[in-house]
């Protein structure tokens, strides 16, 4: 396996938290470490307009070692939506908590998968195997 996808919708957000870019950037720059990753840029967050004008809202990005970490907020919406995707396993069921109680999020919705299923974690393990069977073959 490549590593665990996090897929959080948060509901009855607080307004003043999604509305803030700065606390979306703090929450982005601390997350990564509360989690056992490793970050490898500063995030970039930014204010943007949908198509409707209540499509609103602040999003954002961290780059990670092990992949990354982006949050949409939909302010007039009461929503925020958090992906969390990595190579590395990290404790879902607190992440989970940590972003809810971050977000003060009255409901939320947790979506949780393993990617990459037949991603060679170790391309050099791989290698000696596929040689080994080669060499018995041709004996």
């Amino acid at each position: 396996m490549f590593g665990p996808h996090l897929m959080l919708d948060c509901y009855d957000c607080s307004r003043k938290k999604m509305e803030d870019v700065n606390f979306v950037a703090k929450f982005l720059d601390a997350l990564p470490a509360s989690i056992g990753m490793t970050k490898i840029m500063p995030p970039y967050t930014f204010k943007y307009s949908g198509l409707k004008p209540e499509d609103w809202g602040v999003s954002g990005i961290v780059l990670i070692a092990e992949s990354h970490i982006s949050v949409h907020t939909f302010p007039d919406k009461g929503y925020v939506t958090i992906d969390i995707f990595s190579c590395k396993d990290f404790d879902v069921e607190s992440t989970a908590e940590y972003i809810v109680s971050a977000f003060e999020a009255k409901r939320f919705e947790k979506n949780f998968l393993m990617r990459g299923r037949e991603f060679p974690k170790d391309a050099f393990k791989a290698q000696q195997i596929v040689a080994r069977q080669r060499k018995r073959i041709t004996e």
